[in-house]
C-alpha cells in the first residue's frame, strides 16, 4: 500500500484504495482542544513521527443528538476521498450543517465519493459545535480566559490545511470550492467575510445558508443567560465548565432551544459572534468587497420554515404577536402592519397555488391532503422562510455581483409525496440526497419515497451536476443566467427543472434594510 501514502506539513499519511477512489479519513490538523485548551482557539498540529494511519473516519464532535450524547472533545479531523488517478485536480470542500450544534463530516448522507468519481478531490472535517465551539463566555466577569468563536478557528486552520497540503492528494489549492448547507450553508457565507481565508478558495456554493446568523457578543449573552438558567448555574459558575465532563455541559442547551423564541422573537439559536476573526456581518462585508472575484451558486428551498416553526418550542415566530414583539424590540414597530399584510391575506391562496403547482408537474403527486395545523402555521413558516434564508441570500447575491458576474441563484421546489404526508413540503435539507447524488441513506429515502426513479435522477443531474460542472470550469449549467438582481433569473430545481424570471422586488421592500438582534 506504500503507493498512497503522502508527505503532508504535518508528517506523512496513509490512505487506502476502495472501490476506485484513494481515502485518507481522520488526518488531525489541529491539536487536539482538550485540556488547558478546552474553550480556546484551534492551535497547528505539531508534525507526527511516522505514518499515520488515514482508514476510518474521527470521531464526531460533541453533541447530544436523535436522543444521544456523542462524540469527543478530540474531533478536529480532515478527510479526503480522491480519484485513482489524476493530478492537479479540482477541490471541493463540504461543510456539514447542524445549527452549530450537531453534525458530523461521517453522516453516511455526506459520502462525497460521487464527487470523486466524477473526478473532483472531495474534502470534509470536523470542528466543534455548540457549548465548546460556539457559546461566547467573554462577556462575563471573571471569564478572560476564554476565547470567542472556537468553531470558526477550527474551521479557519482546516482551511489552511487544505491549502497548503491538497496538493499532495493531487488536488489544486488554487481551484478549490466551498459548499455548505444550513449552518454549513452560513458558514462559507462567513468565509466571504473572514479575512484570515482570503485566497483560500476561488468558488462557493451557499445552500439554504443563514446570512444573518451572526450576532454580537452582547446579544450572545441573551442566549448564553438562557444556557446557564438550563444548567442551574450562575455567571460565577462558569469557570467551572473548564473542567466538567463534556456531556454534561450539554444539558442546558435544550432549554436554549425551547425558550429563546419566547424570550426574543426571531433571534437564533447561539452561533458566530462578531469578533477580530469575524470583524464584520457577513453582508455587511461583503457589500464592501470582501470577496471580490468569488464566484458564488446561494439559493434556498422553497420551504424552509416547515422545518422550524412549531406550535410548542418553536425556532422561529409562530404568532402574530411573536411577530409583532420582534419587530418592536428592533425599532421596527411602524413596520408591523406592512410585514403582516405582506403574508396574512395570501395564506389560503399562496397554499393552494403550492398544492395546483405540484399536481401539475405531475401526475404522480399524489392528491393533497389536508393539514389543517400546517395551513394555520404557514404564514409563520413563510415569514421564517424570508427572514432566515430567502431575503437574507439575495442582499448576499446582490452584494457580490457587484465584484463578480459571477453569481447565481437557485430555488429548489419539489414537493414529493412524503412532503405533502408530512406537511414539510420543499422543506430545508430536502435537496442533500440530490446534491451528493446519494439516495441510499435513510433521510434521501424518507424525502424521495415512492418517487419516480426517473424524476430522481433528473435532479441529481441538475443539482450535483451543477454543483459538479461548476467546481470544474466555473460555470454550473449553459441554461442557468446569472443572477441579474431582486428581478432575476432563477434556476428552478423541481420535477421538471427549468429558468424562471422571479421578480422579488416587493419581498425585498418588505424587509427593506431592517436588521435584527444587532445592538
Amino acid at each position: 500500500m506504500s503507493e498512497y501514502i503522502v508527505n503532508t506539513k504535518s508528517g506523512k499519511v496513509k490512505g487506502y484504495l476502495r472501490e476506485g477512489r484513494i481515502e485518507y479519513l481522520g488526518i488531525p490538523y489541529a491539536k487536539p482542544p482538550i485540556g488547558s485548551l478546552r474553550f480556546k482557539r484551534a492551535q497547528e498540529m505539531e508534525p507526527w513521527d511516522g505514518v499515520f494511519d488515514a482508514k476510518e473516519y474521527g470521531p464526531e464532535a460533541i453533541q447530544f443528538d436523535e436522543g444521544e450524547y456523542k462524540g469527543s472533545e478530540d474531533c478536529l479531523t480532515i478527510n479526503i476521498q480522491r480519484p485513482a488517478e489524476g493530478e492537479n485536480l479540482p477541490v471541493f470542500v463540504y461543510i456539514h450543517g447542524g445549527g452549530f450544534n450537531t453534525g458530523a463530516a461521517s453522516v453516511p448522507l455526506y459520502n462525497g465519493k460521487q464527487f470523486a468519481d466524477d473526478g473532483l478531490v472531495f474534502v470534509s472535517f470536523q470542528y466543534r459545535m455548540n457549548v465548546l465551539g460556539f457559546y461566547d463566555f467573554t462577556t462575563y466577569p471573571g471569564c478572560e480566559e476564554f476565547e470567542s468563536n472556537c468553531g470558526i478557528s477550527d474551521q479557519i486552520l482546516a482551511m489552511r490545511w487544505i491549502h497548503e497540503n491538497i496538493r499532495a492528494f493531487g488536488g489544486d489549492p488554487e481551484n478549490v470550492t466551498i459548499n455548505g448547507e444550513s449552518a454549513g450553508g452560513a458558514t462559507v457565507t462567513n468565509m466571504l467575510a473572514i479575512p484570515a481565508v482570503k485566497g483560500y478558495f476561488q468558488k462557493v456554493i451557499a445552500q439554504s445558508s443563514l446570512p444573518n446568523c451572526v450576532c454580537t457578543h452582547e446579544m450572545a449573552r441573551q442566549n448564553m443567560d438562557l444556557y446557564l438558567e438550563g444548567m442551574g448555574m450562575t455567571e460565577k459558575d462558569i469557570p467551572k465548565l473548564k473542567d466538567m465532563d463534556p456531556f454534561e455541559m450539554l444539558k442546558g442547551i435544550d432549554h436554549i432551544s425551547q425558550m429563546h423564541q419566547y424570550k426574543n422573537p426571531g433571534i437564533f439559536l447561539p452561533a458566530p459572534v462578531i469578533d477580530d476573526l469575524l470583524p464584520e456581518r457577513p453582508i455587511d462585508a461583503i457589500r464592501k468587497g470582501s470577496a471580490v472575484g468569488v464566484k458564488l451558486i446561494i439559493g434556498t428551498n422553497l420551504n424552509e420554515g416547515t422545518m422550524f416553526v412549531h406550535p410548542e418550542g418553536t425556532g422561529f415566530p409562530n404568532s402574530w404577536a411573536m411577530v409583532a414583539e420582534m419587530l418592536e424590540k428592533n425599532g421596527r414597530a411602524a413596520a408591523v402592519p406592512q410585514v403582516i399584510n405582506y403574508y396574512h391575506p395570501s395564506v389560503n391562496d399562496q397554499f393552494a397555488e403550492f398544492r395546483a403547482r405540484a399536481e401539475r408537474s405531475a401526475d404522480a403527486v399524489p392528491s393533497a391532503k389536508e393539514h389543517p395545523e400546517q395551513e394555520m402555521l404557514y404564514p409563520f413558516t413563510s415569514f421564517a422562510t424570508d427572514y432566515a434564508f430567502q431575503m437574507p441570500s439575495i442582499k448576499v447575491a446582490e452584494a457580490q455581483r457587484s465584484y463578480t458576474k459571477d453569481v447565481w441563484m437557485y430555488r429548489y421546489e419539489c414537493i414529493t409525496g412524503s412532503g405533502w404526508e408530512t406537511g414539510m413540503l420543499a422543506s430545508h435539507a430536502f435537496e442533500l440526497p440530490l446534491s451528493f447524488a446519494n439516495l441510499d441513506f435513510h433521510f434521501s429515502q424518507f424525502v424521495f419515497k415512492d418517487e419516480p426513479e426517473e424524476m430522481i435522477q433528473n435532479l441529481v443531474r441538475e443539482i450535483h451536476g451543477s454543483w459538479v460542472r461548476f467546481a470544474k470550469t466555473g460555470d454550473p449549467n449553459p441554461k442557468w443566467p446569472r443572477f441579474t438582481g431582486y428581478n432575476s433569473p432563477v434556476r428552478i430545481f423541481d420535477r421538471e427543472s427549468r429558468t424562471e424570471q422571479l421578480d422579488r422586488t416587493e419581498l425585498m421592500r418588505v424587509w427593506d434594510d431592517m436588521r435584527f438582534y444587532e445592538d
